[in-house]
């Protein structure tokens, strides 16, 4: 039997979001399998210590100036990491923009503002991409998803149809390159304890209605992300394609 391979050592991945919150944890992850990954941001500065935190871990990562919603900044960004760096192996879409609305409340600018990032702005990082893996014939692309793409959640109207669009382009980008060697997944987590999520989870009651909601009683943890990414970016995750790996203690299956 050929043992699995869930090394990412000499790939080089592309990590967007990746100042805070769960891009950032990623962008170590990533580092820490092996990769040599660029961490995706407004600025290079907002990922300067982070560049540090895998220096210090032994890792290798380098800063890509990356706004999602900037569309003309998108092929020069992709094409700055293959001509420094030789190949882009891995996509991970984790920029992403997490507010709440009354549906009746919603404004124009409410929408486009998620959906510029969310699912706009992955698609055409996704298609950049792309067109360097496919003639290649090898890549992984894996979006951040979510469970509200996948069931309905209270105040989520817009974010929860964002997330739902990731879930489609997620299938028929997979059907599209699955021939090319280039497989597209997704992972959709519930509640993650993140600095960006900790006002509301470390409310009483709203912590208490979402761990109802929880059967395995835990709010998610970067950890727990990471390491779905982790198996979709890997070699191991070859027949895997089209698929949204569900991170969420059991929400969904109810």
């Amino acid at each position: 039997m050929e043992q699995p391979d869930f090394s990412l050592a000499g790939q080089v991945a592309l990590v967007t979001g990746a100042s805070r919150g769960i891009g950032h944890d990623l962008v170590l992850a990533l580092a820490r399998a092996g990769a040599v990954v660029g961490a995706a941001a407004r600025s290079p500065d907002h990922v300067a210590d982070l560049l540090d935190e895998v220096a210090a871990a032994g890792g290798r990562a380098f800063a890509v100036p990356l706004d999602v919603t900037d569309l003309p900044s998108v092929e020069p960004a992709v094409q700055q990491v293959v001509r420094e760096h030789g190949r882009l192996d891995v996509l991970v879409n984790n920029a992403g923009l997490g507010e709440n609305h009354d549906a009746l409340d919603v404004t124009e600018a409410d929408w486009d503002a998620l959906m510029d990032v969310n699912l706009k702005g992955l698609f055409f990082v996704t298609q950049a991409v792309a067109r360097v893996m496919v003639p290649r014939g090898y890549g992984r692309v894996v979006n951040l998803g979510s469970q509200a793409g996948l069931v309905g959640i209270r105040r989520h109207a817009v974010y929860s149809a964002s997330k739902g669009g990731v879930e489609m382009l997620t299938r028929v980008l997979a059907l599209e390159w699955a021939p090319h060697g280039v497989t597209v997944n997704a992972v959709a987590p519930t509640f993650i304890r993140t600095p960006g999520t900790a006002e509301r989870l470390d409310d009483p009651a709203f912590a208490a209605d979402v761990l109802a909601r929880i059967p395995v009683g835990r709010f998610g943890t970067t950890t727990d992300v990471a390491g779905a990414v982790l198996y979709l970016a890997s070699p191991a995750a070859g027949l895997v394609t089209g698929t949204t790996l569900v991170v969420d203690g059991g929400w969904t299956a109810q």
